[in-house]
């Protein structure tokens, strides 16, 4: 939770007690249903947390902004990112059941009031949002074929709509078909734990 606090430290009272009540929320639900790898519990604020607002170092989303976080499995990007842009809308889409009630689970337990969920495959979401975020949950070229449709034409933020993912290792062959749209953003400039070595942001103008 320091490391949250570091790293943003103009947070709300309220935004410090969300944030702060997530690691007891996930480690309660990973014993029963296994969202997060048994072994990465204990680096949830590092691994999962920190890691989804890694977003919010490349744009500060505007208020009424409409966002649907891709393969959200527990809830990220999504939850922390809900709670760092409480004037944003976050649309949580899972294709497995129990990761969906998961997060649902947790933002009711914080009382997260700008958050939506549901069960179903990325094709099956018909909605128009400004921005799809996602971690990795498949190569650049298939997401962007599947949200493409779910790309909104108006404008509102500084960045131009489009996808905003997070990813690791070399991505050259991975965006070279999309080269004129993309920019890649390293976590490692933003955060200095050795996990974020490899780590980064990447947007695709959609």
């Amino acid at each position: 939770m320091e490391q949250i606090l570091n790293y943003f430290p103009n947070l709300s009272e309220e935004q410090k007690q969300q944030f702060a009540a997530l690691y007891d929320l996930y480690a309660d639900w990973n014993s029963k249903i296994n969202v997060i790898s048994r072994k990465d519990i204990e680096n949830l604020y590092t691994h999962h947390v920190l890691h989804s607002l890694g977003i919010a170092k490349v744009i500060n989303f505007r208020p009424g902004t409409k966002i649907m976080d891709l393969g959200t499995g527990g809830g990220f990007p999504g939850i922390p990112l809900a709670i760092l842009f409480p004037e944003t809308s976050f649309h949580l889409v899972d294709s497995i059941g129990k990761k969906v009630r998961v997060a649902n689970e947790v933002a009711d337990a914080i009382e997260l009031k700008n958050v939506t969920f549901r069960h179903a495959r990325a094709q099956e979401e018909k909605q128009l949002f400004d921005f799809v975020v996602s971690r990795a949950v498949m190569p650049l070229d298939d997401l962007i074929k599947i949200i493409r449709k779910n790309i909104s034409k108006e404008q509102k933020n500084v960045l131009p709509n489009g996808l905003i993912c997070l990813k690791g290792g070399e991505l050259e062959k991975e965006t070279m078909s999309h080269k004129n749209k993309t920019m890649i953003h390293n976590l490692s400039n933003d955060f200095m734990e050795p996990f974020f070595e490899t780590k980064k942001v990447v947007h695709v103008t959609i």
